[in-house]
């Protein structure tokens, strides 16, 4: 099932998106089955298998009046961001063995780690704000793993049963930041620079996560184009070595690292994103996140 939450008439609320003209809200049809689940999705993530199983009763045991009765046009919500204050944000680097060719960089031994502040998170059609002081922004599309159970020192065996599913993930950078301080902390924390959606893939719909389509188009020009076969580090082998370093949370979000084609490295010169240039990301069995640049 894909999941989305999103704003209805000035509420919010969280569903199974039905193809791309139709959501199911979830709480609306416990609701009328005077079932019980949680009003908030990251609650709902916190329930794990269990919460996913409720909703499979739930659809079988409806009626299609039911159904019917819970279900809204696409056109009459806004989605948001599926998780929008995770306990926290995790990042890879030159996790892409085509990312790290084509800036020379050696394939890292380990995982290369660091974080990005919740602050930064933007849903999906929500504008990234170049700071007026920054010229060299940049894509990376990315798949995003979320947490659905609490874990410490995961062995890799394990690591499928701690995840709740998938997203898309575009970690904006300040490259002229970036390069100056030698870290990547400041350059990739502003806010905005976290789009995420549009809905989050459960992972018994992704049997192989290791194994998707990953593209960038701006302005429908393809920047990026590759697949998560190119990983350093697979999928559960992130979650067990991350786990090795700090416990991993409902609702933490793990991005995995970008493959080639960012706007850094382009030949014979960077291009940049511009106010006015929308991004989208799409990454395959979960959908399109799309964005538009704007100027601060």
């Amino acid at each position: 099932m894909r999941l989305a939450r999103f704003l209805y008439s000035s509420v919010e609320s969280y569903g199974l998106l039905i193809g791309e003209d139709e959501i199911l809200s979830l709480p609306a049809l416990s609701s009328i089955m005077k079932q019980s689940l949680p009003s908030d999705l990251q609650d709902f993530i916190s329930l794990g298998v269990e919460g996913i199983s409720t909703v499979e009763r739930l659809i079988k045991d409806s009626t299609e009046d039911e159904r019917k009765e819970a279900t809204l046009r696409t056109e009459d919500i806004t989605l948001l961001a599926p998780v929008p204050s995770p306990p926290k944000i995790v990042c890879l680097g030159l996790n892409y063995r085509d990312h790290a060719e084509e800036q020379g960089a050696s394939i890292p031994d380990e995982p290369v780690i660091f974080m990005k502040p919740r602050t930064a998170i933007v849903g999906p059609e929500e504008p990234i704000i170049r700071p007026r002081f920054v010229k060299q922004l940049d894509y990376e599309a990315e798949l995003a793993i979320v947490i659905g159970r609490k874990g410490k020192n995961i062995p890799v065996s394990a690591a499928e049963k701690h995840i709740f599913g998938y997203t898309a993930f575009n970690d904006v950078s300040a490259r002229e930041i970036q390069r100056k301080d030698r870290q990547w902390t400041r350059g990739k924390s502003f806010d905005t620079f976290a789009p995420i959606g549009p809905c989050i893939a459960t992972a018994n719909q992704i049997p192989d996560p290791d194994d998707l389509r990953i593209r960038t188009r701006v302005n429908r020009e393809l920047r990026q184009n590759s697949s998560t076969k190119n990983t350093v580090f697979k999928v559960y082998e992130v979650v067990h070595h991350l786990s090795l370093v700090m416990t991993l949370e409902p609702c933490d979000i793990i991005a995995t690292g970008t493959p080639a084609g960012v706007a850094v490295f382009m030949k014979p010169q960077p291009r940049f994103l511009s106010p006015g240039d929308i991004v989208e990301v799409e990454i395959e069995k979960i959908g399109t996140l799309r964005n538009r640049v704007v100027e601060a």
